[in-house]
C-alpha cells in the first residue's frame, strides 16, 4: 500500500512494530516467489470461478497496454564498463471487468471490481495469464466479449489467440490522435486542420465511419516527409477499419475507450517508476505477483503452505 519498503517500515514503526526495510524486502520477495509459484500451479488446473453464484454478465471487457520500466543492466554496479548500467523494458498490463462493475459516481466512471495482470515477456503469455484470471472473475458467464485497446500489433495478436470471438474496438482517443496527425500533415499546422479533423472525428464517432475512412484513404500522398506521414496514417486506418464502429458499440452501453488499462498502467508506474528505482527482473516479477495476489483475490492463499 505504500510506495517503498522504507515507507512501509516508517508506517509500521508508527504502529508500534520494529520491522525495518530490509526485513520487509525479504518478506515481500519471499511472498512474491510463492505467489508466482501459486499462479503457475493454478494455470495448470481447470479454472475455479471465485463467485460462481453471480448472474451472467452482458459483456466481459478486456484491455491491454504496455509501459517501460527501468531495470538494472549488465553493467549495473560496475565502475568501468562498456555495458549499459540501466535498461528499459516493457511491462505489459491487462485488465478485465464485467459491464455491471462499471458505474458512475459524482459524474466520474468507476470500476467496483477489476482484475489487473502484469507480465514482462512474450505477449501471448500475458494473454494466458489474463484469460485465466478473467475466467476466475466471471469471463465464462459473459454473454459477449469486448477487447478495447490501442493500435499496438501485439495486443491484437493476443486478442486473436485468446478471444477470437470478441468484438474488437480501437480506443477512440488513439484513433483521434492519428486523425490529428494526418490533418496536420495535410494542412501544415494544427489550427488549419481543425475543421477537417473535427468532421472526420464526428463521422467516426456517430455512425459514418465508412465515409471517414474513405475520405482518409483518398488523401493524396506525394513524395517527401509529408507523403510518408499520410501513407503511414492511411495504413493505420486501413488496418483498424473493422475496429471503428463506435456508434454501434456505444449504443450497447459498452466502452469505446481504454481508460481502465491506462489507469492501471499509471498506478503501476506510481509504484515501480519512482525516482532512483532500478529493478531486477526477478524482483519486479515478485512484487508484481504480491500486488496481484492482493488485488485479484488470492491474498489468503499466500499464507497457506
Amino acid at each position: 500500500m505504500t510506495t517503498s519498503y522504507e515507507g512501509a517500515a516508517t508506517l509500521l514503526r508508527q504502529l508500534g512494530h520494529r520491522a525495518d526495510d530490509t526485513t520487509l524486502h525479504t518478506l515481500a520477495q519471499t511472498l512474491g516467489a510463492r505467489a508466482e509459484e501459486q499462479t503457475q500451479e493454478r494455470m495448470k488446473q481447470p479454472v475455479q470461478e471465485q463467485s460462481p453464484e453471480r448472474a451472467a454478465s452482458a459483456v466481459g471487457v478486456l484491455m491491454l497496454d504496455g509501459w517501460l520500466v527501468r531495470q538494472r543492466g549488465p553493467g549495473w554496479g560496475k565502475k568501468k564498463t562498456a555495458k549499459p548500467r540501466v535498461e528499459w523494458h516493457e511491462l505489459k498490463t491487462g485488465v478485465f471487468y464485467t459491464q455491471e462493475q462499471a458505474v458512475r459516481k459524482n459524474g466520474r466512471g468507476l470500476l467496483t471490481d477489476k482484475v489487473v495482470v502484469s507480465w514482462q515477456g512474450e505477449p501471448l503469455a500475458l494473454g494466458q495469464r489474463l484469460h485465466h484470471a478473467a475466467c476466475e472473475h466471471g469471463l465464462g458467464r459473459a454473454q459477449a466479449k469486448l477487447v478495447v485497446s490501442d493500435g499496438a500489433p501485439w495486443i491484437w495478436n493476443v486478442a486473436q489467440d485468446r478471444w477470437p470471438d470478441a468484438v474488437e474496438v480501437l480506443d477512440f482517443y488513439h484513433a483521434s490522435q492519428h486523425v490529428w496527425d494526418l490533418g496536420e500533415a495535410v494542412t501544415g499546422e494544427r489550427q488549419a486542420a481543425r475543421p477537417w479533423v473535427e468532421k472526420q472525428l464526428h463521422q467516426l464517432r456517430y455512425g459514418r465511419h465508412a465515409a471517414a475512412l474513405k475520405t482518409i484513404a483518398g488523401r493524396h500522398a506525394g513524395r517527401g516527409p509529408t507523403g510518408d506521414i499520410i501513407r503511414r496514417e492511411q495504413n493505420y486506418f486501413a488496418e483498424h477499419a473493422l475496429r471503428m464502429n463506435y456508434r454501434a458499440v456505444a449504443a450497447r452501453g459498452w466502452p469505446i475507450g481504454s481508460g481502465p488499462v491506462e489507469s492501471a498502467c499509471l498506478q503501476r508506474q506510481g509504484r515501480f517508476k519512482r525516482s532512483g528505482q532500478s529493478w531486477t527482473r526477478l524482483g519486479l516479477r515478485h512484487l508484481c505477483a504480491v500486488i496481484e495476489a492482493r488485488q485479484n483475490g488470492h491474498w489468503d492463499h499466500l499464507w497457506n503452505r
